[in-house]
């Protein structure tokens, strides 16, 4: 069967379109078919020249019912929804269509308090720090803020996508031909996490091959998991 995984969020400039292509990059690497579906009507569609997934406009509502319903006919697709920041009424609606919804944010304790109500608003949401800080000073107090403001929720949030300036070459219109390694291994580790949860396997993989991969790629090794933060929960 199909998936619908929807990002979304009240807050804006927590980097929703950006996570869409970084997930849906990363599913392409672990050999799972995946179409990134845009809904922001103040973005542009992009091609799907040189990327491992596909992609779809549903800036209307007619287009993305149609989008979704062609998803739920494929088998094994993912299908990741862009929704754009500030859109309550439009969240509400893709919260009903989707398997699992990802609420990003930044650092700020605007950010933190904002997806908290989120995340009591949807109650089969996973918070998601996005573009998280890599200096080691900045990433500790973020991370204390998450434990202060979000540790009820401990088990509801996913671990940082790292601060990468490389992601925006998703999000252009024709994509390099050799993206950085450590795009990719940010982009497969979003993936995994997202599909720990929907309890599905890496498509390509065989038992002890994906670590095997990740060490030959150059992917660091599993770390400790920063206070406020939880194993990737299951439904």
């Amino acid at each position: 069967m199909s998936r619908i995984i929807c990002i979304i969020g009240n807050k804006g400039g927590t980097g929703k379109t950006t996570l869409s292509h970084m997930l849906c990059q990363g599913l392409g690497l672990l050999g799972h078919r995946s179409a990134c579906v845009l809904t922001d009507t103040s973005r542009e569609p992009l091609t799907p020249d040189g990327r491992r997934y596909v992609t779809a406009d549903a800036r209307t509502p007619e287009a993305l019912h149609k989008v979704v319903s062609k998803l739920r006919t494929m088998q094994g697709w993912i299908g990741v929804i862009d929704g754009g920041g500030n859109r309550t009424e439009v969240d509400r609606t893709l919260n009903g269509l989707a398997d699992i919804v990802l609420l990003p944010f930044r650092e700020s304790h605007e950010d933190l308090r904002t997806v908290l109500r989120d995340l009591q608003d949807f109650s089969h949401a996973y918070g998601l720090p996005s573009q998280w800080p890599t200096n080691a000073w900045a990433r500790d107090a973020a991370d204390r803020s998450v434990a202060q403001i979000l540790g009820e929720q401990k088990h509801r949030l996913l671990l940082p996508v790292p601060s990468l300036s490389a992601s925006k070459q998703l999000l252009q219109k024709s994509i390099p031909e050799g993206l950085p390694s450590n795009l990719g291994n940010a982009c497969r580790a979003l993936a995994r996490q997202v599909l720990d949860i929907l309890e599905v396997g890496d498509a390509a993989s065989t038992p002890g091959a994906s670590r095997e991969r990740n060490e030959a790629a150059g992917s660091p090794p599993p770390t400790v998991l920063p206070e406020g933060y939880a194993s990737t929960a299951r439904h």
